[in-house]
């Protein structure tokens, strides 16, 4: 019943991944406003057709094949996409036929994506950029299986255990953060096994792997977390790989080495489960799951256990399955597009804080 993200916003975010140059929408300057302007700083163009209630009546491909070329102009890209939005894809506009008449420099993927599109869920935005992306040889078949794959299992979960799940869901902060950090220390301060898993999802893992960098030594050395992480650096599509590599680095430099890689950054659906296995095999006595915590069974765990998650709507449904404490960190994907270094939490800055004391 509350507001999701549609397909669109989801085409643009994969068209990102693929490392598009440009993003060309294909209906009235509004829409996708906030996505289009996050994305400009991640160093995607992304402009409109600015289609109008004329062209709602009379079509708007004369609109398009102008943009295309203005844009071929003004960025001489190598890569441009070309979203579909609700007003042109209802009237029937012929993405494609434009393009071919523009006939510009760079390769074109079109999708034709709206706000209704199947059931209304955004991943089907992202299945449609794969698939026009696979036409174009721009990824593989099996890449394109892969992904489809995921996304439809990330779709299943919220459906099943997020904020997906029909009904209205009231949104709520959390739990006090400096509540849950004098609980996480103690449990450093008794000799707790604690372990920190990084279950996050493509660029908002810059701001929850900063959980992996906190000097918990301070409180015991010779305890150490133990750290399991997707950050498989070989998986996904080329932007989430940099990711990976990006915090991967980092953490090494400061002498942080993951002790279970489960999978990369697109597969958070997958390697939430593969994060509870290994803490059947070395039970904790508290866990921290930080990303797409909801992804994670942990009600199969008998460990204390706390979310930290980027949704307010999220705080409810991870109660419910069990979550002790549940942490949000708000406007995660704002704080992390653009960068390519971990960014402080305020829950990671809140506990270096009471470490500073």
């Amino acid at each position: 019943m509350h507001p999701r993200p549609s397909p669109i916003a989801a085409a643009l975010y994969t068209l990102r991944d693929l490392n598009t140059d440009v993003i060309i929408l294909h209906g009235p300057h509004g829409c996708c406003f906030r996505t289009g302007r996050l994305l400009e700083n991640d160093g995607v163009r992304v402009v409109t057709t600015a289609m109008s209630e004329n062209d709602f009546i009379f079509g708007a491909s004369q609109k398009l094949e102008e943009t295309l070329k203005k844009v071929d102009s003004m960025f001489s890209p190598e890569l441009v996409g070309v979203v579909g939005t609700c007003a042109s894809m209802i009237i029937g506009e012929d993405l494609k036929e434009a393009v071919e008449n523009a006939n510009i420099n760079a390769k074109v993927l079109t999708v034709e994506s709206h706000g209704g599109l199947s059931e209304g869920d955004n991943t089907e935005g992202a299945i449609a950029v794969l698939e026009a992306a696979e036409k174009e040889g721009i990824i593989s078949h099996l890449e394109t299986e892969r992904q489809t794959k995921m996304l439809k299992m990330a779709t299943e979960i919220e459906k099943t255990r997020g904020m997906a799940q029909g009904e209205y869901i009231k949104p709520s902060y959390g739990d006090i953060k400096e509540k849950v950090a004098k609980t996480l220390l103690s449990s450093f301060e008794r000799g707790d096994k604690v372990a920190l898993v990084l279950n996050a999802k493509k660029e908002t893992s810059y701001l929850f792997a900063d959980l992996l960098k906190i000097p918990f030594k301070k409180v015991n050395n010779k305890n150490p977390p133990l750290i399991i992480a997707n950050l498989d650096e070989e998986i996904g599509l080329p932007r989430i790989r940099g990711h990976a590599q990006n915090i991967m680095n980092e953490l090494k430099n400061d002498n942080i080495i993951p002790d279970i890689i489960t999978g990369g950054l697109d597969e958070y659906p997958l390697t939430g489960k593969k994060a509870t296995q290994k803490l059947k095999d070395e039970p904790p006595d508290l866990v921290v799951v930080s990303g797409v915590p909801h992804a994670l069974p942990i009600e199969t765990i008998t460990a204390n256990s706390i979310a930290v998650t980027d949704g307010p709507r999220l705080v409810e449904p991870l109660k419910k399955l069990g979550y002790d404490y549940v942490v949000t960190e708000l406007d995660a994907h704002a704080k992390t597009l653009g960068t390519d270094k971990i960014v402080p939490s305020d829950f990671g800055m809140i506990l270096r804080e009471m470490l500073a004391q």
